[in-house]
């Protein structure tokens, strides 16, 4: 059942019905003709335009927006207000670049004939989309495959309902016809039949390990291109500084941004033995010092997620794993900030990833240490190396088995900068020029001389 349910308080809102199997045909049907008319008819200037309506619409109502996530899945106001803004900082960027990203690439080929690639939508999408980041996502899905004239079916998260009406809405008003942007309640028996369907031509989810490799499975029967954005348990390296507090501050910031559910939060603290102990002490006390009261922190988005993390992490603690802030005893959904060291990886918890505001503390002697522990991990999305040496920064970064690399700060994503990762972290890019592509028939065209 989709509903509403304010995971600080636990009160169950507002419930939404499952669509009938009618509603799906009806959403397939209204894309498909979408794209039949519109998208094919409409120019590239024309999407655009629209999707810089859709840009300033979220800037403009980014306080109601961030009011819905805040009661939907727990995020602070500030942060959802902040991640509403974003979207639309997104969707402008696509609309502001797409002439550029989209333009014809000449080809330079040996009989001399002209030759180009011409990149062109390729009918309906569905995505699959999380509660984690419930603007952001769908932006960065959505916007692009607009502009480029694919048209969608959006199934968002089940506790997001009415966060993917407002999305829906914002689109309508923008002035996108009917069918170019269809919401839908989806059931997981419904997404299998939408994605075997032949109306629809890619997929693209933003979600688990377990639901990427289920997706996969689907698409790959029916050969629908797709494109994943699993999880994550990303590094933060601190090898060299002579700045501890900046590394400790945006260590901190890296693990605990949206109260620690971020697929590519800083999940595992990585330090040379050089820092390690006055490091340990500074952050003990820079993330016990996170405030749920004073906003730094908000609830797990859901009882079911604050069950998960818990046993997680005592699974941990009996394997031999100690605490060295927090408690394991949540308050209702609010998870204590905490912080885990003496893993080793012969427990669960050294694969793991772990989606809430727990960190993983570990001790290395040489770069050479760092990269090995790094790359053990079976996910690969991001990863941020604190070095003051910034050519020794990018040699080791060269050897991380990751998709991004930020180096000297967390958190430098931005709206035109590609994202994504590589092994169990996924596959496919968004945001920026390759996001843009990824759902693109990259038409070739050549002229007989």
């Amino acid at each position: 059942m989709y509903a509403v349910t304010n995971p600080a308080t636990g009160e169950v809102i507002r419930e939404y019905p499952d669509a009938t199997d009618a509603e799906i045909e009806q959403a397939l049907a209204s894309a498909r003709q979408a794209y039949t008319s519109w998208a094919r008819t409409s120019t590239l200037a024309e999407r655009a335009a629209l999707a810089q309506k859709a840009a300033d619409l979220f800037r403009e109502r980014q306080d109601e927006l961030g009011a819905i996530i805040n009661r939907e899945m727990g995020k602070p106001l500030d942060q959802a207000v902040g991640e509403a803004a974003f979207a639309g900082d997104i969707t402008e960027a696509f609309a502001q670049h797409a002439a550029e990203w989209l333009a014809d690439e000449e080809l330079e080929v040996s009989d001399g004939l002209r030759t180009f690639i011409r990149k062109q939508g390729i009918g309906v999408i569905l995505g699959i989309m999380p509660w984690n980041y419930p603007y952001y996502q769908v932006a960065r899905f959505a916007s692009p495959n607009l502009i480029l004239g694919n048209t969608i079916v959006l199934k968002h998260a089940e506790i997001c309902p009415e966060s993917a009406l407002a999305i829906e809405q914002i689109y309508r008003d923008a002035g996108f016809p009917e069918g170019a942007y269809v919401n839908v309640f989806a059931t997981h028996d419904q997404i299998a039949d939408i994605i075997a369907d032949d109306r629809l031509q890619g997929v693209s989810l933003t979600g688990s390990e377990r639901a990427g490799a289920i997706i996969a499975t689907q698409a790959g029967k029916h050969l629908k291109k797709c494109v994943l954005e699993l999880g994550g348990s990303d590094v933060f390296l601190v090898l060299d500084t002579d700045d501890l507090d900046h590394a400790v501050a945006h260590a901190v910031a890296g693990r605990m941004e949206n109260s620690g559910q971020a697929c590519n939060g800083s999940k595992r603290i990585v330090v040379l033995d050089t820092y390690f102990d006055e490091f340990a002490e500074k952050f003990k006390t820079a993330i016990g010092g996170q405030s749920y009261e004073k906003g730094n922190f908000g609830p797990l988005s859901s009882a079911s997620a604050t069950k998960g993390l818990t046993a997680q992490v005592q699974s941990a603690l009996e394997e031999g794993a100690e605490i060295l802030v927090g408690n394991n005893s949540p308050d209702g959904n609010v998870y204590t900030p905490t912080v885990l060291t003496n893993i080793t990886p012969d427990m669960a918890v050294y694969s793991q990833e772990l989606f809430g505001p727990v960190a993983q503390l570990y001790k290395v002697s040489s770069d050479e240490e760092a990269i090995e522990l790094a790359n053990s991990s079976p996910y690969g999305l991001g990863s941020v190396v604190i070095c003051d040496d910034v050519e020794r920064a990018e040699r080791v970064g060269d050897q991380l088995d990751v998709g991004m690399v930020f180096i000297g700060a967390a958190g430098l994503e931005g709206a035109d900068i590609p994202f994504g990762g590589v092994k169990k972290s996924g596959y496919g890019r968004e945001l920026g020029k390759g996001g843009m592509e990824e759902f693109a028939n990259k038409k070739l065209f050549r002229f007989a001389g």
